[in-house]
C-alpha cells in the first residue's frame, strides 16, 4: 500500500490538519457539546491555581503574615470551599460531556467512513489486503481518535492554564526555580513523543494480525465451517494457528511495554530529582526568614501543580500525535478517491454539482457489445479475458458457456463494472459503461451471483435487499418469491416471510430461527435477482446449480417465460438449460471460439457438441464406464439425475465437473 497525502504529511503541519478535521467532526455531532466541553477545560484548569493562592492568603492570615480581619478571613474560607465544590464537581460533568460526545462522534466518524467505502464502486480494494488493514485501521481511529484528539486539545488548553497560573507563582518566587521545573519537562515530552509514534505503530503492525485470528477463530464457531473442521479433525490445528497469531500480537505488545516501562522509569527519577532540589530550596529560604509559610506551601502546590500540568501538556501532545497518526488512517479512507472514474462534466448554479459526461443510462435499445475486451485480476496474473468480442443483443438470451476458468463468471463482473478492463470497451447501446455512474448502471440489471449472499436476516429482507424500493410495493416479495418457486416454502415458516433465516442473531422472546438448505438458498437468492423484474439486463449465473432435477426443471421453466422478450444473460455447466437461448457463446482461454443457437452449434460438432455429447452420455448411461470420459476426473460416484438439466452424480458428476464453474 503506498503512502498517501495524510501519511506523508507529518509533524505540526499534520497535527494541525488532524486537529481541524476532529474539530469540525466534534462541533457537527454536538456543537454545545463541544462548546460545554471546551468552556469547562478552561475552567477546570485555572481551578487548582485560585485554590492555591486561596490557600495561601489563608495560612498566612492565620501565621500572622498577612493582616486580615475576620470578615475577610470568612470570604477566603468561603471561596476555597465554593473553589473545592467546583473541583469536585467539574470533572463530573465533564466526563459526562466527554461520554456524551464520544458516542455522538463515534456514530458520526462512523457514518462517514462506511458512507466512503459504499462509494468504492469496485472490487480491487477489498481484495487488497493492505487496503482491508486501512480500513480496520480506519474503523478503530473513527471510534476513538476523534475523541482522543479534542480530548488531548482541550487537555492542552486546560494544562496550559494551570501551567500559566503556577508559573507566573514561581518566577515571582524564584524563576531559576521556574526554569528548572519546564527544562525538565522537555525530555519528557520528547520521550512521550517517541512512545506515541511506537503504540502507532504497533497498531499498524497488530492489525492485520487481529484480522487472521479474527478469520481462525470463525473457523471454528461458523456453523458453515464447524461441519468441515469436525469431520476432518482440523479443530486443533487451527485453534493453534489463532493462538499463534495471538502469541504474535502479544510479544508485539510486550516489546512496547518494556520501553514504556523503562521511559516512565527514568522520566519518575528526574520528576523526583526536581521535586527535591525545589523542595531543598524552599526549606532553606524559609529557614532564613527569605519566605513565608504561606510561601512556602503555594510553592509546594506550584511544583506539584507545574509538574502535574506540564505532565499533563506532555501526555496530551503524546496522545494526540499518536490518535493524529491513526486518524490519518481515517482522512486517507474517507478523502479517498473513487476507485473506479466517471468521466463529469459540471452543471448547476456555481459549478458545484457534477454528472457524469454521458448523463443518465438509457433503457437498453440496441443492446451490449464487448469489443477487444483484455483483463486480469492483477499485472502479476495470467490474462482472464483475451480480445474477447461479443454482442449480446437487446430482447434476446443469450447463453455463456465454456470450462472452468473460460472467463464466463470475469465477464460477469465487467458487466456489472466490478473492474474497467485493461483493453477494449463495453457499450451498452454505443456508450462506453465508462462513461456511466456504475450505480446507475447496476440500477439497470437484475443479477445472481454464482457465489451468492446467505444474509443472516429475516426471509423478506433476504429478498428485499434485491431492490429495497420495489419491496416496499404490496406484494412485490411475495411475487420475486412465487417466481423462483420458494413462495410456499417461506410462508410456511414459523412466522413466514418474518422467520430469521439464521440462528445466530435473534432477539429476546423470538423463536429461533430456522437453517435453510443448499437449494432452498438458491431458489431465494433467485428471488433476490428477480425482484429487479422490470430491469433492462437479467443476468443468472448458474441459477439451478444447487437444485434436484425436478426443481431445476420447474424453475427453468418459470424463468423461459420471464425472460421473453427480456435482454438475459445465462451462464450454466449444464447445457440442457441452456439450449433454448437465442444465441449460445462458448468460451475457452477468455476468448469466444464459437457461437449460435443449439442447432448450429451441434451441427458445426465443436467444443459445444464435445461438451453436450459429454453430458448426454452421462444421462444415456447406467453404470459408470470403465475409463473416464474426455475432460473428466474419472472418479465417479452417487446416484443419476433423470430430467434435462438435472443435477445428477455419476458420469453426470463428472461431466459437471468439466463443464462447471468459473
Amino acid at each position: 500500500m503506498g503512502r498517501d497525502k495524510h501519511a506523508a504529511s507529518g509533524g505540526l503541519v499534520g497535527t494541525g490538519v488532524a486537529l481541524m478535521r476532529a474539530a469540525r467532526l466534534g462541533l457537527a455531532a454536538g456543537p454545545w457539546l463541544a462548546a460545554g466541553f471546551a468552556a469547562l477545560a478552561v475552567a477546570i484548569g485555572a481551578l487548582p491555581v485560585v485554590a492555591a493562592v486561596l490557600t495561601k492568603h489563608i495560612v498566612d492570615a492565620l501565621a500572622g503574615g498577612q493582616s486580615v480581619d475576620a470578615a475577610g478571613l470568612v470570604r477566603l474560607v468561603v471561596a476555597l470551599a465554593i473553589t473545592g465544590v467546583a473541583l469536585g464537581v467539574s470533572p463530573q460533568i465533564q466526563r459526562y460531556l466527554v461520554g456524551e460526545l464520544g458516542r455522538r462522534l463515534t456514530l458520526r466518524a462512523k457514518g462517514e467512513l462506511y458512507a466512503a467505502v459504499n462509494r468504492f464502486h469496485g472490487l480491487a480494494r477489498f481484495e487488497n489486503p493492505d487496503y482491508l488493514n486501512r480500513i480496520e485501521l480506519a474503523r478503530q481511529a473513527g471510534e476513538n481518535a476523534p475523541l482522543a484528539l479534542l480530548r488531548s486539545g482541550l487537555g492542552l488548553a486546560q494544562a496550559a492554564v494551570t501551567a500559566s497560573g503556577f508559573v507566573v507563582t514561581l518566577l515571582v518566587l524564584n524563576p531559576v526555580m521556574a526554569l528548572l521545573v519546564g527544562a525538565a519537562a522537555v525530555p519528557a515530552l520528547l520521550a512521550e513523543l517517541a512512545l506515541s509514534r511506537r503504540r502507532a505503530e504497533l497498531m499498524a503492525v497488530t492489525t492485520p494480525v487481529l484480522r487472521r485470528q479474527i478469520f481462525f477463530a470463525g473457523l471454528l464457531t461458523r456453523l458453515e465451517a464447524v461441519k468441515e473442521t469436525r469431520l476432518f479433525g482440523a479443530g486443533g490445528y487451527l485453534r493453534e494457528r489463532m493462538l499463534t497469531e495471538q502469541r504474535r500480537t502479544n510479544r508485539e505488545q510486550a516489546r512496547v511495554e518494556r520501553h514504556d516501562v523503562a521511559v516512565q522509569a527514568w522520566l519518575a527519577v528526574l520528576t523526583a530529582v526536581v521535586s527535591g532540589i525545589v523542595m531543598l530550596w524552599a526549606a532553606l529560604a524559609a529557614l532564613r526568614g527569605a519566605i513565608t509559610v504561606g510561601d512556602v506551601m503555594i510553592l509546594v502546590a506550584a511544583v506539584a501543580g507545574m509538574q502535574g500540568a506540564l505532565a499533563t501538556i506532555v501526555d496530551s501532545v503524546a496522545s494526540g500525535n499518536e490518535a493524529m497518526l491513526l486518524f490519518r488512517n481515517f482522512m486517507a479512507v474517507v478523502d479517498d478517491k473513487p476507485d473506479l472514474a466517471v468521466p463529469a462534466v459540471v452543471v448547476g448554479a456555481g459549478n458545484t454539482e457534477r454528472q457524469p459526461a454521458a448523463g443518465p443510462v438509457p433503457a437498453l435499445g440496441s443492446g451490449i457489445v464487448l469489443d477487444d475486451v483484455w483483463f486480469r485480476y492483477s499485472g502479476d496474473q495470467p490474462w482472464v479475458l483475451r480480445g474477447l468480442t461479443l454482442s449480446i443483443p437487446a430482447g434476446q438470451a443469450c447463453a455463456l458457456v465454456g470450462v472452468n476458468g473460460s472467463g464466463k463468471s470475469t465477464l460477469v463482473k465487467l458487466l456489472c463494472r466490478f473492474y474497467d478492463p485493461q483493453h477494449g470497451t463495453i457499450s451498452w447501446d454505443g456508450i462506453d459503461i465508462r462513461e456511466f455512474d456504475p450505480s446507475d448502471l447496476r440500477a439497470r440489471m437484475g443479477v445472481l451471483f454464482q457465489d451468492f449472499m446467505h444474509y443472516d436476516l429475516t426471509a423478506r429482507e433476504n429478498v428485499a435487499l434485491g431492490d429495497l424500493g420495489n419491496a416496499e410495493k404490496p406484494g412485490a416479495v411475495e411475487a420475486a418469491a412465487r417466481l423462483a418457486g420458494v413462495h410456499e416454502m417461506l410462508g410456511q415458516l414459523p412466522n413466514g416471510y418474518d422467520t430469521a433465516l439464521t440462528r445466530i442473531f435473534v432477539e429476546d422472546g423470538e423463536s429461533p430461527g430456522v437453517l435453510l438448505s443448499g437449494g432452498q438458498w438458491q431458489r431465494v437468492a433467485l428471488a433476490r435477482a428477480l425482484l429487479r423484474r422490470d430491469r433492462d439486463l437479467l443476468v443468472l449465473d448458474e441459477p439451478s446449480s444447487g437444485l434436484d432435477a425436478a426443481a431445476e426443471y420447474e424453475v427453468h421453466t418459470r424463468l423461459r417465460e420471464h425472460r421473453r422478450g427480456c435482454t438475459t444473460v445465462l451462464i450454466s455447466h449444464r447445457l440442457g438449460a441452456v439450449r433454448d437461448a437465442d444465441v449460445i457463446i462458448v468460451l475457452s482461454d477468455g476468448a469466444v471460439i464459437e457461437q449460435g443457437d443449439h442447432d448450429t452449434l451441434m451441427a458445426a460438432r465443436g467444443e459445444y457438441f464435445r461438451l453436450f455429447q459429454l453430458q448426454a452420455r452421462g444421462y444415456e448411461s447406467v453404470q459408470a464406464p470403465e475409463r473416464p470420459l474426455e475432460g473428466t476426473s474419472g472418479a465417479c460416484c452417487g446416484s443419476y439425475g433423470h430430467s434435462d438439466g438435472g443435477n445428477g452424480g455419476g458420469v453426470v458428476g463428472a461431466v459437471a465437473a468439466a463443464v462447471g464453474h468459473d
